[in-house]
């Protein structure tokens, strides 16, 4: 399955826990050079050595998505050290809860900041270097809220998750004659430590909303980005893919109840 990633240079951008682990966890399983950027050293350690314990080969290099310098740096090093960059996860995200009504201008412009110039960063950092390759992918971790449905306190995180896809249509045009690729994940509700820190209250609820009646797990995104970053996927580009066990699909409760 996916033999094609095997030994391809990945970097999973907001790599050292939530969806990003398990994203950095499939491609090293597949056999794919991993590094796994993130801010936070001592995360960024644990997951190396997790990883490296199931034989992956993988690396962590601290850097800020905001931080053009860092991601320029990043790529460099990957390149150097892995032969190349041949897959971009853009997953480094946030999404700290704000009413519009207590929604500050910095409370916004962190969340742009870090989805959207984070984003752009690291696509720009990366660029170089997947022109080279053979099969440049690059996959971007939108969300189903925002291009598909709202939550109350996440309308700063609604907008930038629409807006990569906005984003991502006219980057497909401008990077097709280079041979790259680029698509979006739509997560819906997945276990991660994130989800967990809403409450048990949350989980239930959400849980409850899904027609497979259970949350998502890590690595099931993980294989979904993995898919579009394989060479199988080659003829992929500007599309979405909603991985969110049929959350979006009833038009009510009756629906599922029926």
């Amino acid at each position: 399955m996916l033999t094609s990633l095997r030994n391809k240079s990945v970097i999973v951008t907001g790599g050292t826990k939530g969806i990003g682990k398990g994203i950095a966890t499939v491609f090293a399983r597949l056999g794919a050079q991993v590094c796994v950027l993130g801010r936070n050293e001592s995360d960024g350690a644990t997951v190396v050595e997790a990883l490296r314990e199931s034989g992956g080969r993988v690396k962590f290099y601290r850097g800020d998505v905001k931080e053009q310098a860092d991601m320029e740096k990043a790529a460099a090093t990957v390149a150097a050290e892995f032969g190349g960059v041949d897959i971009l996860c853009a997953n480094a995200g946030i999404f700290p809860q704000a009413k519009l009504e207590e929604m500050t201008e910095s409370a916004w412009d962190d969340v742009f900041a870090t989805n959207l110039k984070g984003m752009l960063f690291s696509i720009q950092a990366c660029l170089p270097y997947l022109k080279r390759s053979v099969a440049g992918r690059i996959v971007l971790m939108s969300s189903t809220t925002g291009p598909l449905t709202g939550y109350p306190g996440w309308s700063h995180y609604g907008a930038t998750k629409a807006g990569m896809l906005g984003f991502m249509r006219t980057a497909a045009l401008e990077l097709a004659k280079y041979k790259i690729t680029i698509n979006a994940v739509l997560p819906g509700n997945v276990l991660t430590e994130g989800a967990i820190e809403l409450g048990q209250e949350y989980l239930a609820t959400m849980t409850a909303a899904i027609p497979l009646q259970r949350l998502g797990t890590v690595e099931e995104v993980g294989y979904a980005v993995a898919f579009l970053a394989s060479e199988e996927a080659g003829f992929i580009t500007g599309q979405t893919l909603v991985v969110d066990g049929g959350q979006t699909l009833p038009e009510s409760l009756q629906a599922l109840e029926s």
